[in-house]
């Protein structure tokens, strides 16, 4: 893994840790700074940062989709694995 691939890592784990809630007051915040267009540095952040909220929210809703599928289906995050049949020989 490359530098700037740690670093995109890094980034990623630490918005994991971000409530989506506080975020979300965020929101409206962000989405009127980015429209009022400016060539400026904060505007740029004001894109990233509008784009950071989205993408949490984007990914809970459908961590949450997957876990009521699976918990519809009777699936445990166990049972998502793929069944690997065991190396067993009958011995008679």
């Amino acid at each position: 893994m490359n530098s700037l691939e740690n670093s995109l890592q890094k980034i990623a784990e630490s918005i994991l840790h971000f409530d989506e809630a506080s975020l979300t007051a965020l929101w409206e915040k962000y989405k009127n700074k980015i429209e009022q267009f400016s060539t400026s540095p904060d505007w740029e952040k004001a894109v990233i940062i509008f784009s950071i909220i989205n993408a949490v929210r984007a990914k809970n809703a459908i961590f949450n989709e997957m876990v009521i599928k699976n918990k519809a289906s009777g699936k445990t995050e166990q049972n998502n694995k793929p069944q690997v049949k065991p190396h067993l020989k009958l011995v008679k």
